[in-house]
């Protein structure tokens, strides 16, 4: 069953792998300058490529039939070391969206560090402890042998962080009260994404769970790669979801609401119709949600049609850009 595992986790990625490359070209051209990557870019390049390199260090050691016992000593370690690797990026994406929904508050932001030094802390150690090297079939494997803080511990902790962090983001998701179809749309989408990865992670980590509480050394780390591959799809589909509600071209209908005290005034709304760059300042966000309760009865309202080419989730986009 091992193998097939195995077999089937490269597949995955490799598809998942080439179906992704046009949204990888469109991360680099959305770029000003190779030398001034934004954060999500280089988040997307960390988590796509310490994937693949986990990926391949695993299945090497387990499909080769050339390594010896002292060979297998210095090689054993690396899959475990870039496994923790890959979990960090994993972790940073999940906590940066969440900070970024959480209206990039301070004290949620410490928070959420503190918890993420916490988890990464906990998995490195429980990742390598109690590992020893096993070759079986001149394969190499590194195999859990521990009874207590071992590394069927690792993926407790990394579903608890995910827990905590759909927990937190679906709550302040929740709380905005969006003012067109747009936003709506947006709310929506980080609601599904967020559930959608802490559905499909926790399966992988259960499986692995299960797998290294038994006493098949093969199995165990076969379940691993199963974890990576999903890890590394679910990881980067949250980065390519923003990328394309960021730069997606779509028609908008907004309210713009002007007192409607004067003749001047009112030719100001009625121009709003035809420029409504002009009123920018006005768009309907979750944070200026309130303003349906400010507006006095005898204001008007005018509707606006424009290109939304800029207009992201307010207060700001989910990986730093100002909205």
């Amino acid at each position: 069953m091992d193998q097939y595992l195995r077999i089937a986790s490269i597949s995955i990625a490799l598809y998942d792998y080439v179906i992704t490359l046009p949204a990888e070209w469109r991360f680099y051209r959305s770029q000003s300058s190779i030398f001034h990557l934004n954060i999500s870019c280089i988040l997307f390049i960390l988590i796509r490529y310490v994937s693949i390199v986990v990926i391949l260090v695993s299945n090497y050691g387990a499909f080769s039939t050339s390594f010896t016992q002292e060979t297998c000593q210095h090689y054993y370690i690396l899959a475990p070391i870039f496994k923790v690797l890959q979990a960090m990026v994993s972790q940073v994406i999940l906590g940066f969206r969440t900070f970024n929904i959480a209206k990039r508050d301070r004290r949620i932001g410490s928070a959420l560090l503190l918890l993420y030094l916490f988890s990464i802390s906990v998995e490195c150690f429980t990742d390598v402890y109690h590992r020893i090297p096993v070759v079986v079939d001149h394969s190499c494997t590194p195999v859990d042998y521990g009874k207590t803080m071992t590394a069927w511990v690792y993926y407790l902790v990394v579903m608890l962080y995910d827990l905590v962090m759909l927990t937190m983001s679906t709550t302040y998701v929740l709380r905005y009260n969006p003012l067109s179809s747009r936003l709506e749309r947006v709310v929506r989408a980080l609601m599904y994404d967020g559930i959608g990865y802490f559905v499909v992670l926790t399966g992988s980590n259960i499986l692995n769970v299960v797998l290294y509480r038994e006493s098949d050394v093969q199995a165990q780390s076969a379940g691993a790669s199963i974890g990576y591959a999903v890890t590394w799809i679910m990881s980067q589909q949250i980065l390519i979801h923003q990328q394309e509600m960021q730069q997606a071209p779509r028609m908008e209908s907004l309210v713009i609401a002007r007192p409607a005290q004067s003749a001047r005034s009112g030719m100001f709304s009625f121009r709003s119709r035809f420029d409504p760059k002009r009123d920018a300042d006005f768009v309907a966000s979750p944070r200026n949600a309130r303003v349906n309760d400010e507006v006095d009865t005898q204001e008007r309202s005018v509707v606006a049609d424009y290109l939304d080419k800029s207009e992201h989730l307010n207060p700001r986009n989910e990986f730093g850009g100002v909205a």
